[in-house]
């Protein structure tokens, strides 16, 4: 990882003792907050069970995840888009994630890719060179969204069910560890909520910022709660995303 003495943290933070969304609005929208805040609960768990090795990070962005893994591997490669509209600080190779990666076979413990997927305009390339560049028994942590707005476009393919996730994965030799949904139906009306507030009748065009963070507030503490089984039952329908680690295989 280039400059890393220079890395400041992104759209994640550490928030008593937690990964957490940072309330940064230059990094991080508001009306991204609860999203974010469910897929850092998750990356925080799985980097601290599988993390391990030499770890690559595959449309790393900014690098917001370094907090998260900087203390549990041996190595660090930042990979992204070249003109990405991500700063480029951090970067250890400029590359098109559709094309073969310029990495020897086997070279990899570790594979971050996060919310890149949906990127990727032949993902069974990608998922190929994944496995290659991945040691035996190697670990990809990944998520994609589903029932989630456009974003990055004009770059944004596919929206994938856990069906595909597990196809893709089972094609190219990898063993599911865990493929769950991320939210339910609560997260996914407050997330549409939050990011149109203007759906909400004279209070959400008048007090638009205070509901789009009100709203988020409420919905982590109901879904934490009195809302945990709602959110359970209806993730399998209405999942905001996905959250998947996977092992190759041999």
């Amino acid at each position: 990882m280039r400059n890393k003495e220079k890395w400041s943290p992104g759209k994640y933070v550490i928030r008593k003792g937690r990964l957490r969304a940072t309330h940064d609005t230059s990094k991080l929208k508001r009306s991204s907050r609860l999203v974010t805040d469910l897929v850092a609960a998750r990356y925080e768990q799985a980097i601290r069970t599988y993390a391990k090795g030499d770890l690559i990070d595959l449309g790393c962005g900014n690098v917001p995840l370094f907090l998260a893994y900087k203390d549990r591997v041996s190595s660090i490669t930042c990979v992204d888009w070249p003109a990405t509209r991500h700063k480029l600080d951090h970067l250890d190779y400029e590359l098109d994630l559709t094309e073969r990666l310029p990495f020897p076979d086997n070279s990899f413990s570790t594979i971050i890719l996060s919310d890149v997927m949906e990127h990727i305009p032949e993902p069974g390339q990608l998922w190929s060179e994944m496995y290659r560049i991945l040691t035996p028994r190697g670990i990809a942590i990944i998520n994609v969204p589903f029932l989630y707005w456009v974003h990055e476009a004009p770059h944004d393919y596919y929206r994938y069910t856990e069906y595909a996730l597990a196809r893709f994965a089972d094609n190219s030799n990898f063993n599911v560890i865990s493929l769950e949904p991320i939210g339910g139906l609560p997260e996914v009306l407050a997330d549409f909520i939050a990011k149109k507030p203007r759906v909400i009748p004279i209070i959400g065009h008048i007090f638009r910022k205070l509901t789009t963070i009100l709203i988020q507030k409420i919905t982590w503490v109901f879904v934490h709660s009195l809302g945990k089984s709602l959110s359970r039952k209806t993730a399998k329908k209405f999942p905001m995303g996905y959250f998947m680690i996977v092992e190759r295989q041999g």
